[in-house]
């Protein structure tokens, strides 16, 4: 994470595919949690995200993701990744 965090300000579009907590910025920002102080992927800080994720729900530690509300720069594919990241090449192949 080290190696990376600092290279997501930079970064155009980052592709997430099933994490959760890992990329929560409520680690860095909503103390009291669970995860809070927890190292997380700065991908918040990437212009635009698309996360695939099979749903809404927290993760593991029940922690809400802010980036799942965020109205601009994120794009969320629910369902199941060997779908939505199908779906996803098929649209940039064509």
């Amino acid at each position: 994470m080290e190696r990376i965090n600092d290279d997501f300000k930079d970064t155009d579009l980052v592709i997430v595919i099933g994490a959760n907590d890992v990329l929560n910025p409520a680690a860095r920002e909503a103390e009291g949690t669970p995860i809070y102080g927890m190292p997380v992927l700065n991908v918040d800080q990437a212009k635009y995200v698309i996360i695939c994720n099979y749903d809404l729900n927290p993760g593991y530690a029940g922690v809400p993701n802010p980036l799942y509300e965020r109205e601009s720069g994120v794009t969320l594919l629910l369902g199941d990744a060997n779908k939505t990241v199908a779906d996803l090449v098929a649209a940039a192949n064509a």
